[in-house]
């Protein structure tokens, strides 16, 4: 048997005796305990026996759970522990250990039962050891491609957040930047096969995907076709000055990033996973480019800015490239971890209040809705898809899975922001006269837009 004796709030003093099952906390009225408080999230902490003992378990609140003093996303409970959930404190009595774990005696009891709730996280073990240990990760790769780029954190981590979450990121930035360099160097740290294509005007969409040969078979010697595998086929691709390309080589990209497969001609191929395309673009020399048309733009996850190094990492660069030195990476991960943690993002939940404020931000993009902002209307002519939501929720797991969380929050949201949105905001004429660009709008944005309160969710 275990209690739970109210240290602070309304329910100070009382105790309560917790059940052989799932017992779960919150604000709304179907939940075992109800805490009529803001600070507590409508369906906010469980606490259910399991394996001999008592484990509670934050159910992705907006403030999230303490157990001695530390936010815990699962924690099994011992004698004397004390619990913070929205500010009020219980302390947990442990009389006996509990019996093996009872089912839900009814939907009430199930969270994930509840109306707006999604499914329960179905990670297994070694997915949330591997999601610890990713902190410790991340810091070596930044390491190991450290050995090679210095600087650009930044743009290290956006590049891994996206293809952690499976996107496809566009960097943009001066000549001599080290963007080849860059993508070059994370496939070698993370294990992947790269192939880099240089576009060009005359290059053709074969050239990219592949092509039948008519040959003679030696056995039959009758002829017949053989497709040989253009260099999409790859891991990790880096499309090189995408824009200097005709449309048609472009659209050539278009289903391997979205349907991760090639058809040609009437056979479709289906690409190795992981897959993913970084392409660059230089952003000052347009004479004889061709922009990306806006469908293709909206398949990248982030439009990724490489700026100029600070003054001490330039000293660094200089010294460090003008001698002669062998400089050599390590792998961290290995293709099967990374395709692990791929699937640990879609697993990962995020919480109503934290899907609220990302479809919040983007509906807030699009000029012709009542809730966007009057420096919206006054400056942008076509706002951010449902698609931009999307890469916002899953740019924010892969964010939190980067720092070893699995709590996911409204700050990993901001994060993500400029990234997602910069390249879905087309700003007009006035906006254009004015040197606001689509950065500038997407930091007003940040500050206009609220997070959801209490009056977001009624009674």
């Amino acid at each position: 048997m275990a209690k739970l004796i109210f240290q602070s709030g309304p329910l100070a003093g009382q105790n309560i005796e917790l059940p052989g099952e799932v017992y779960v906390i919150g604000r709304h009225d179907d939940c075992d305990l109800v805490i009529a408080t803001a600070a507590v999230s409508h369906h906010h902490a469980q606490i259910e026996p399991q394996a001999g003992q008592w484990l509670l378990t934050d159910l992705d609140s907006a403030n999230g759970t303490l157990v001695n003093g530390q936010r815990t996303k699962t924690a099994p409970l011992k004698h004397g522990d004390t619990i913070e959930i929205g500010g009020i404190r219980m302390g947990v009595v442990l009389v006996e250990r509990p019996a093996a774990a009872a089912p839900p005696a009814s939907a009430k009891a199930a969270p994930a039962a509840a109306p707006k709730r999604p499914a329960a996280v179905e990670a297994s073990p070694e997915d949330l050891k591997l999601v610890q240990e990713m902190k410790q990760y991340a810091e070596n790769i930044r390491t190991e491609v450290g050995k090679i780029i210095i600087g650009q954190k930044d743009v290290i981590d956006e590049i891994l957040m996206a293809m952690i979450a499976g996107g496809h990121a566009l960097l943009v930035g001066m000549p001599g930047m080290a963007k080849t360099t860059m993508v070059s160097t994370i496939a070698k740290v993370l294990d992947m096969d790269f192939k880099r294509i240089q576009f060009t005007p005359d290059l053709m969409p074969t050239d990219i995907t592949g092509t039948e040969v008519l040959e003679t078979n030696k056995s039959t010697l009758e002829k017949e076709f053989r497709f040989i595998k253009g260099p999409i086929f790859c891991n990790l691709m880096l499309a090189d000055e995408i824009n200097r390309t005709p449309p048609k080589t472009q659209a050539a990209l278009l289903e391997a990033m979205q349907e991760h497969r090639v058809t040609v001609g009437n056979v479709t191929y289906k690409l190795d996973a992981p897959f993913f395309v970084l392409a660059t673009q230089n952003p000052i020399e347009q004479e004889g480019t061709y922009p990306l048309p806006e469908a293709q733009m909206d398949r990248f996850m982030f439009f990724v800015w490489v700026d100029y190094p600070l003054e001490n990492e330039e000293e660094i660069v200089i010294k460090s490239t003008t001698i002669k030195r062998k400089v050599t990476v390590n792998k961290v991960l290995t293709k099967e971890q990374f395709l692990n943690l791929q699937d640990v993002v879609q697993k990962v939940p995020v919480s109503d209040h934290v899907i609220k404020y990302a479809i919040r931000l983007v509906r807030a993009t699009r000029p012709n809705t009542d809730k966007a902002p009057k420096f919206i209307k006054d400056y942008v002519t076509v706002g951010a898809g449902p698609r931009a939501g999307q890469f916002l929720v899953l740019a924010a797991k892969a964010r939190a899975i980067l720092e070893g969380r699995i709590h996911v929050s409204c700050a990993d949201i901001k994060r993500a922001a400029i990234p997602v949105l910069r390249h879905r905001l087309y700003t007009n004429f006035a906006a254009d006269s004015e040197g606001l660009t689509a950065i500038d709008l997407v930091k007003k944005l940040l500050e206009a837009v609220e997070e959801p309160s209490e009056k977001d969710y009624g009674a």
